[in-house]
């Protein structure tokens, strides 16, 4: 197989040599291991896997994390393994089957420029209820706010083109974050995922996984709260604003069709400023031109504004016939820019702030 298989490991039990044997056995000839600061106890499975023709141990000290075992492993493939088109990144505790890569790589053969996942089926019986409650939250939200559909978000199964390596140590995160910050730089940059379904393996109900199940989520879904953050701070002041001039123009006898509109003008251009710079900064870390991502952003704002004002009209004044301004304005408000925050929230990731990649399309 023209790959190079990665195995990021820590502590690892006897499972890892059978892992690298059935490796071999089914044609890779190329197997990068990283020691992500095992203890000495367990550095005798690397020196053992070690011994097989086709390894390379590559070894951390301390422990760095999961990600940074998989940024270590794809710098030096850069720099040592030029000729090899692929990488595949595997466990070592025996959950990927050797037959199963080999169906991924092939898999990326027949898409050479897309991201292919190995993806478990969460319906079985056998599969420990952490792992099923964890990737059936992720899906959700992975789909409905960031649009990026894939079957199985905690897959460690990942073949990626050669192409795609240095782009891949770039990417945020050294633990298991890294791995959710994957599939964002994978989307960003326009690139296609390809899935292949593979066998759900799961022994001694996964208590050899390091995964932390408190602590790791947080720093998951704290990528995601990161990536919403901006937009529930804007939205603050949005709301905010928008009650002080809605009272403050209704006292001052501002008809309804002059007051609504003002009120939310003001307010969404103050909250917008505040969720362009901190999206593109901190959320999206853009380096397109910043008048090219200002643009298309108000673009947007002017779109959400109308449909803003328009509606909170439409239901304060023709619907509920609301007169002067009052709190009720704010609670319509706030059930309508919460629907407009979905819809916006996709634009922006989709159009604003994201290059498209004409070798492939992103599902």
């Amino acid at each position: 197989m023209n790959a190079t298989v990665i195995i990021p490991s820590l502590n690892p039990d006897e499972k890892i040599i059978s892992t690298v044997k059935s490796l071999l056995d089914e044609g890779f000839d190329d197997i990068v291991l990283v020691d992500d600061g095992s203890d000495e106890e367990h550095k005798v499975r690397f020196e053992e896997a070690k011994a097989f023709p086709g390894v390379t141990l590559l070894v951390h000290e301390v422990n760095k994390g999961k990600g940074r075992a998989m940024k270590t492993a794809f710098e030096y493939i850069l720099e040592n393994r030029p000729n090899k088109p692929n990488v595949i990144t595997v466990d070592g505790d025996g959950q990927h089957l050797a037959t199963d890569v080999k169906k991924c790589i092939e898999k990326l053969e027949e898409n050479p420029h897309s991201v292919v996942l190995g993806v478990r089926n969460f319906s079985g019986k056998d599969v420990p209820a952490r792992s099923k409650f964890g990737n059936v939250c992720t899906k959700m939200v992975f789909r409905l706010l960031c649009g990026i559909k894939v079957s199985d978000t905690q897959t460690g199964l990942r073949a990626i083109p050669f192409e795609h390596l240095k782009m891949m140590t770039e990417v945020d995160g050294d633990r298991y974050e890294y791995e959710t910050n994957q599939f964002f730089a994978v989307k960003h940059a326009g690139i296609s995922f390809k899935e292949v379904v593979i066998q759900t393996i799961y022994l001694e109900e996964n208590q050899t996984s390091h995964f932390r199940p408190i602590r790791d989520s947080i720093r998951i879904y704290g990528i995601i709260i990161k990536y919403i953050a901006s937009s529930l701070a804007s939205t603050l002041v949005d709301i905010s604003l928008f009650t002080v001039l809605n009272i403050f123009f209704g006292k001052l006898g501002f008809s309804d069709e002059l007051r609504i509109p003002l009120a939310t003008g003001l307010a969404r251009l103050t909250s917008s400023f505040v969720n362009f710079s901190v999206n593109r900064k901190v959320v999206f870390k853009s380096k397109d031109a910043y008048g090219a991502t200002m643009v298309k952003y108000y673009i947007l704002c002017v779109c959400q504004y109308i449909a803003s004002a328009g509606l909170l009209y439409l239901f304060s004044t023709l619907v509920f016939r609301l007169k002067d301004g009052s709190i009720f304005d704010t609670l319509i408000k706030v059930v309508v820019d919460t629907f407009l925050f979905f819809l916006s929230f996709r634009i922006q990731q989709n159009w604003v702030f994201v290059k498209k990649n004409k070798k492939s399309e992103v599902l």
